[in-house]
């Protein structure tokens, strides 16, 4: 006679991929989710920019760039806890790596070699700062990067025999390849021109900085980025090595800043000290607030109200009577009343907000109800999102 066996309940991956089928195979890791995401991410972008005009293309580039500056800017500020003012800087030195390099061969086939040149410099130069950054905390940390963002455009100034000085280098607008534009023909119907190609540039450089930051977010590294932002001590303990851990998340963000610096050098087609003042830094410093930290989609979603607000506010002025000059002094104003409100009602940003709301009603509701099978025991492990 044999014992009779106890059957093992099915677990949540099981239940999962038994509930949803192949679907829930295909997104059964962060990883997979992340991919898919990035798929339908492309599909919305050819769809979003083959049927806008060429001034929202332009903008829509502004966004993806500030975008990428400010992801990785959360990822150092949200995750690990380290608070730069000066990422404008390394905006900066991919910009004049971006120009330098352009301005040697102006082919559409160099601009992936340019932008991994602008990130691989930014990142040099992020060592650096990070051996700095892994030593300073809180206000020590903010007051050192405050003078690297003052001090490095003042480089071209001193080195205008190579950087062109307060006039900036002209930085030559890339060719469309041929083939490229062939396949965009074929594909959608419409010609590739200059300001339609550096807009999938910049939005397709966003999907992969965010697929990289989502995955690193969900891995060992995210894990030990936030073992330090909440307890050094602890993570200490634990056997994190504090230096390297801080180095890592400066590197990873100053990155992310050089190559956003290189797309903004391609299309605004110049690289001056007027344009990486202490005003970008701030500007990226607060689209991060306003999303919230620590998520990706809060800084796609401030980069992108810092870049519409201000023009919209200046065409109602002008729209009310106002002169030219007091409708843009009146879009600073409008931006920086609106980002104290966030601050004031919404202090985890207006992404960070939202699912914090949305995660208590699932509480209350599974208090209520039970608790659901199918969902994360861990929002942390859900990642950057």
């Amino acid at each position: 006679m044999t014992a009779p066996t106890r059957s093992r309940p099915p677990s949540t991956s099981t239940a999962e991929t038994g509930r949803f089928g192949r679907l829930g195979r295909l997104v059964a890791t962060p990883v997979r989710r992340h991919l898919l995401g990035a798929l339908l991410a492309v599909v919305v972008i050819v769809l979003v920019l083959e049927s806008v005009s060429t001034f929202r293309q332009s903008q829509l580039t502004s966004v993806a760039y500030l975008a990428v500056a400010a992801g990785g800017l959360t990822v150092l500020t949200g995750l690990n806890g380290q608070l730069s003012l000066g990422h404008g800087a390394f905006m900066a030195i991919g910009a004049y790596t971006a120009a330098l390099m352009l301005r040697a061969n102006a082919s559409g086939w160099s601009v992936p070699l340019v932008l991994l040149a602008a990130t691989v410099t930014a990142g040099v130069v992020g060592v650096v700062v990070g051996l700095a950054a892994a030593r300073l905390h809180g206000p020590y940390l903010a007051g050192a990067t405050l003078a690297l963002a003052v001090a490095v455009p003042g480089l071209a100034l001193y080195f205008s025999e190579y950087l062109g000085g307060e006039q900036g280098l002209i930085v030559p607008s890339p060719d469309v390849p041929r083939a490229l534009d062939d396949i965009a023909y074929f594909v959608t119907g419409n010609e590739l021109t200059s300001t339609k190609f550096l807009a999938y540039v910049s939005w397709f450089l966003l999907v992969v900085v965010f697929v990289v930051l989502a995955n690193l977010s969900v891995g060992r590294v995210g894990r030990q980025w936030r073992a330090v932002r909440d307890d050094d001590v602890a993570a200490e303990i634990a056997g994190i090595d504090l230096a390297r851990s801080r180095i890592l998340a400066f590197v990873v963000s100053a990155a992310c800043a050089g190559a956003a610096g290189a797309v903004m050098a391609m299309a605004s087609r110049i690289a001056a000290p007027s344009g990486f003042t202490l005003v970008l830094s701030l500007t990226l410093l607060s689209a991060v607030v306003i999303g919230g930290l620590g998520t990706l989609s809060g800084a796609l979603l401030g980069a992108a109200l810092l870049t519409y607000i201000p023009p919209v506010v200046t065409n109602l002025g002008l729209d009310g009577g106002l002169t030219s000059l007091q409708a843009a002094e009146l879009a600073p104003l409008v931006t920086g009343i609106f980002t104290v409100l966030v601050i004031l009602f919404a202090p985890l940003g207006l992404v960070g907000t939202v699912r914090t709301r949305y995660l208590r009603y699932r509480l209350s509701r599974a208090t209520r109800t039970g608790p659901d099978p199918h969902a994360p025991n861990d929002p942390e492990k859900e990642g950057t999102r």
